[in-house]
């Protein structure tokens, strides 16, 4: 089952704590501290992965934990920073937050976006030392990571799509064009998920062709899961418009034109294939009395015998408009999509670790300080 939808709860690791050690060896009895620091807690990552079609792993699994960083120890050992988790999504895959904000739009191969940033390692005691105090018994405790629950939303990335209402044909197209095997039968809603395929040229040129499910009238409005579909639209260059030769073409072309503009988005503005399917239903040619400047070519064809298949698939590799360059560092990709600015991280308090317990040193509520590590019972003073 295609899903394109998945709502995931993701923390980044904790800290480790830094080491409170002082130098003990023979003959020097009055050795300085040596703790080392704890290593940096991992972060949760999303890449987009060209290889990876919709978002059904995250239906199997939806909590994602980054690697805790490792505690400092003695003779100024740091801890090693804590297993980043990189979550692979689909090309197109949108992030929002928990009140529906885009943070990030995946839309590129190999752009990244960390989600859940891992927690500060804490300070080893020898980071504290001064003149006036050379052995400092303290040293500071990991940090917590952040933690939320995110959305993520797939909006497919396609040269072309194909559009219609419900039993125009379009999965029956869709597998004599392209190497896709969508279900195909004589009903309404055989299609309830997109399927992608890829068109191949003699020349060795592809172009993906996305079967979006048939639309309502109201689709707009999230009649028949409609909205949803539209979005699949979103990203694709040219629409193959499929209308069923055997009625009102006119009429059909103006009511998904409709829900086009009731969507918005850019769709109405999007070059048009318009393709009259079941010629072979037909004793004459199929008419279409539309004069309309997105419509690029007007094809009559039959999905059921093949006639006419060949012609759009010359016209999709003539009238596909030209892809977008792709950003040279695919790396930086997700830094120019963030759309809100990161949290501010500075910490509200630090908390250490003493040898009868903890030391605050700013201001921490009961819950504040039972997530930084304190348990009922530890002895915890304030500075």
């Amino acid at each position: 089952m295609f899903h394109d939808r998945a709502r995931i709860e993701v923390r980044g690791g904790r800290g480790g704590d830094g080491s409170l050690s002082f130098r003990r060896e023979k003959y020097v009895p009055k050795g300085g501290p040596d703790g080392g620091d704890g290593g940096n807690g991992g972060d949760v990552v999303l890449v987009a992965d060209p290889d990876r079609r919709d978002l059904s792993f995250f239906q199997r699994k939806r909590r994602f934990d980054g690697g805790r960083g490792v505690h400092g120890r003695g003779k100024n050992m740091h801890g090693a920073d804590g297993e980043p988790v990189e979550l692979k999504v689909p090309v197109g895959t949108q992030v929002l937050d928990d009140e529906g904000r885009l943070l990030v739009d995946l839309a590129h191969a190999g752009a990244r976006a960390v989600v859940a940033r891992g927690g500060p390692g804490g300070a080893g005691n020898r980071r504290f030392a001064r003149p006036t105090q050379q052995t400092p018994r303290i040293a500071e405790v990991g940090w917590p990571g952040e933690e939320s629950a995110i959305e993520l939303r797939l909006k497919l990335l396609a040269d072309a799509a194909l559009l219609g209402f419900p039993n125009a044909g379009k999965s029956s197209l869709l597998r004599r064009i392209s190497n896709a095997k969508p279900k195909v039968a004589d009903y309404p809603f055989t299609t309830i998920s997109p399927v992608l395929g890829t068109v191949d040229a003699p020349d060795g040129r592809q172009l993906t062709v996305a079967d979006v499910p048939g639309l309502l009238e109201g689709a707009h409005e999230g009649v028949g899961l409609g909205d949803e579909f539209l979005a699949h639209l979103e990203r694709a260059r040219l629409f193959v418009h499929v209308i069923d030769a055997t009625e009102d073409a006119a009429a059909r072309f103006a009511a998904i034109d409709h829900e086009l503009r009731g969507y918005g988005a850019g769709l109405p503005e999007r070059p048009q294939i318009v393709v009259l399917n079941k010629i072979d239903l037909l004793d004459e040619p199929p008419g279409f009395g539309l004069d309309d400047a997105r419509v690029l070519a007007v094809l009559p064809l039959s999905a059921a015998t093949g006639a006419g298949v060949e012609e759009l698939r010359h016209a999709l590799f003539e009238l596909v408009p030209e892809a977008p360059p792709e950003p040279a560092a695919a790396e930086e990709v997700a830094e120019f999509l963030v759309y809100r600015p990161r949290p501010d991280r500075r910490r509200p308090f630090r908390l250490f670790r003493t040898d009868g317990g903890y030391r605050v040193r700013g201001e921490a509520t009961e819950d504040e300080l039972r997530a930084a590590g304190v348990r009922p019972g530890d002895s915890v003073e304030y500075e």
